[in-house]
């Protein structure tokens, strides 16, 4: 009986890969839907988010096997989404913020991490009624890729 032995380094690559595939979050659905398809709940919160504001569009999205609603809103000529359950609260409000406007430490992060690539939109981030992080979509090369920084400009330990 003959054995193979795998070298050690590709048995390390092939850890490494089973560890970011087993870590990688279930990717999310997302689907349009129109107003008349949400949720009696969800549809008395989007009233109330959307005052002053215009109405883009909803979707509904399936992340690890919740449903949650989206309300995409445009306020004072800049895009703002809220992601609420079917109970219709409120869970992730996503808010685009103009590079003049945000705090000097949260440019100079997001700046910095970008790393010579083009920020060409940044958003706020807030869960559960708290600002945990800035995202920019960023062009690179040609590339789009998107980066977060905490409220601190600070890089994240983890993704928001």
């Amino acid at each position: 009986m003959s054995t193979q032995r795998i070298p050690i380094s590709h048995a390390v690559l092939l850890a490494a890969f089973t560890l970011v595939f087993l870590a990688t979050p279930a990717a999310s659905e997302e689907r349009k839907i129109k107003r008349s398809d949400l949720p009696a709940a969800v549809q008395a919160a989007v009233t109330a988010q959307s005052k002053g504001s215009t109405v883009r569009g909803f979707a509904e999205e399936r992340e690890n096997g919740q449903t949650y609603y989206e309300a995409e809103l445009e306020v004072s000529g800049h895009s703002k989404d809220v992601l609420m359950d079917p109970q219709g609260n409120v869970v992730e409000v996503e808010e685009e913020v103009a590079m003049d406007a945000l705090p000097s430490a949260v440019r100079e992060g997001l700046q910095t991490k970008a790393a010579g690539g083009k920020l060409v939109k940044v958003e706020s981030l807030t869960k559960q009624g708290k600002l945990v992080a800035y995202e920019a979509q960023v062009i690179t090369k040609g590339k789009k890729s998107e980066i977060q920084v905490g409220p601190d400009g600070k890089p994240l330990g983890h993704e928001e």
